[in-house]
């Protein structure tokens, strides 16, 4: 069985949770409750508890979450953030590695949140938390990312990246350092996510960090050659846009 808690001031909301979690999720075992900052603190220090997890609500009547976080280190169990839609929020997971769920609820995006909490053995809880919080409180000036790959969780700057490969549901990541990181998400989810991080998708396949462009050969056959010494495909549709995109960078320097 996961043990669970869960932090959340509405009652009406709490009991939803477990009820959708005995339904559709029935291995995870709800072993307590609080509402507060402060009744959370009391709760995770319980040393009968011991969750595995815990779903938490952001916002909560006496303070943000990671006023409670910060209190009880070193974290030991895993993190679901359960919010109302919050674009910045739903950004700071992403970037952190940190799973969500909206509210209200859906069934299966639960039991997938639910299938993805790891083991104690491989959380890095405190340092996901930490780029969470960067993130949500300076949504326009984050730098670092967290990756969840099929072999770990990597921390990177973004500034460290210089492509993201797709193929088919995977992404492979090249760093400056000659790294190959594969990850099972979509590449469209780190476009959505880098969009206003200076990287450009400029094929189907390919999104590259403007910062290590180093030449946009046009023509029928137009390529980019990247510093790594990749030279990748610009799809003819992109062409025009990426041209555009440029010159925009031009003209702001």
């Amino acid at each position: 069985m996961i043990k669970a808690i869960i932090i959340e001031d509405e009652i009406g909301s709490r009991n939803n949770l477990k009820n959708l979690l005995k339904n559709y999720c029935p291995i995870v075992s709800v072993v307590g409750e609080a509402d507060s900052i402060a009744s959370g603190i009391s709760l995770i220090k319980d040393s009968n508890i011991s969750p595995d997890v815990a779903f938490l609500d952001i916002s909560l009547p006496d303070g943000l979450i990671f006023q409670l976080l910060s209190q009880v280190q070193p974290l030991n169990f895993d993190i679901i953030f359960v919010t109302a839609f919050d674009k910045y929020a739903i950004k700071a997971c992403e970037y952190s590695c940190i799973g969500y769920i909206l509210k209200p609820i859906d069934p299966d995006l639960l039991v997938e949140a639910v299938q993805r909490i790891r083991s104690k053995q491989d959380l890095q809880i405190t340092k996901r938390i930490d780029y969470f919080h960067q993130s949500y409180l300076q949504p326009t000036k984050f730098d670092k990312i967290s990756i969840s790959a099929t072999d770990g969780i990597y921390f990177l700057n973004l500034n460290e990246i210089i492509r993201f490969e797709g193929e088919d549901n995977y992404t492979h990541i090249f760093t400056k350092n000659k790294e190959k990181i594969t990850v099972s998400k979509t590449i469209k989810s780190y476009e959505d996510l880098l969009n206003e991080q200076g990287f450009y998708r400029i094929h189907k396949k390919y999104l590259i960090n403007i910062q290590y462009l180093q030449k946009f050969v046009k023509g029928d056959n137009g390529y980019v050659v990247l510093s790594d010494g990749s030279n990748l495909e610009v799809s003819r549709r992109k062409r025009p846009l990426f041209s555009e995109y440029l010159k925009s960078i031009q003209n702001e320097m």
